[in-house]
């Protein structure tokens, strides 16, 4: 899935791109379980010569503004992409909507598993207030991080994952963050002092940071991994230290690196570097 370094290497990609300016000619929608909560002709009716005024991120939220002041959310899921295409080009299986813009551009979204959605809300603060802050955000400080970590008793792998407490992170960057931190993801939340969370803190900002550096990470070669918009690999997969590295040895420590699950989800974790969960 992708997350904030991969989400923001996107948009990134798509306002070096030049989509911020462009109006949307025509809106083809192949598959309207792609469109959240109205029905597709109406979503195609309230975007059409629409411009888009700006393009940002919140979370794993793509944003786009368009000249209406209305507010298109997409959100990539697990195997969500976008990507430009040849307007006449045969479409592939599972591109789900195009959008062709004025230039003659057409800016294709393809979602292997369909979880992907696009959004189109009265009120995107309904969707975007109830996210957690972001992690890379001056105002993120490791006081502030510290103060909610106290008032929770919640394991740190799935309270990390929550993106109500903290927006953006996912399976990769939260085990990258944790192993960087000395934590072990079944310590609860409420048993981390101030150092702890003062390296925690440290952690999760600076996997993101080479995560984005990096222009996010891509695992494997199938339809469903991380590309960027021009379907480049992001290169931070050179750079995990513990995520899918089972087996291996810790690059510190050199203890060979164990696999969990924890609230379902595959966990990494070096036995040695993290203490085991106390509390």
């Amino acid at each position: 899935m992708p997350e904030l370094p991969e989400v923001q290497t996107i948009v990134n990609d798509l306002i070096a791109a030049g989509l911020v300016g462009c109006r949307f000619s025509s809106v083809t929608i192949r598959w309207p379980g792609v469109i959240h909560g109205m029905r597709a002709g109406t979503f195609r009716r309230r975007v059409m010569d629409r411009r888009i005024a700006a393009i940002a991120r919140r979370a794993k939220f793509i944003i786009w503004t368009l000249d209406d002041e209305t507010r298109v959310l997409v959100h990539l899921r697990m195997t969500g992409r976008l990507h430009f295409a040849a307007p006449r080009s045969r479409y592939a299986r599972h591109e789900h909507i195009a959008f062709r813009l004025d230039d003659g551009r057409q800016l294709r979204f393809h979602d292997t598993r369909k979880f992907g959605r696009f959004y189109l809300p009265r009120d995107p603060a309904a969707i975007l207030a109830r996210l957690g802050p972001e992690p890379l955000a001056s105002g993120f400080t490791a006081r502030k991080l510290s103060r909610r970590l106290d008032a929770r008793r919640r394991q740190l792998k799935p309270l990390l994952l929550d993106q109500q407490f903290i927006a953006g992170l996912g399976n990769i960057y939260v085990d990258e963050a944790l192993w960087d931190a000395h934590l072990h993801p079944l310590r609860t939340a409420d048993t981390l002092d101030a150092d702890d969370a003062r390296r925690l803190h440290r952690a999760i900002r600076k996997v993101l940071r080479r995560g984005l550096k990096n222009l996010g990470t891509t695992l494997g070669t199938g339809e469903t991994t991380f590309y960027s918009l021009a379907r480049h690999r992001g290169r931070n997969k050179d750079r995990l230290n513990v995520f899918r590295r089972t087996g291996a040895p810790c690059p510190r420590c050199r203890t060979p690196i164990e696999r969990l699950v924890v609230g379902q989800r595959s966990t990494h974790v070096c036995p040695s570097c993290q203490p085991a969960a106390r509390g």
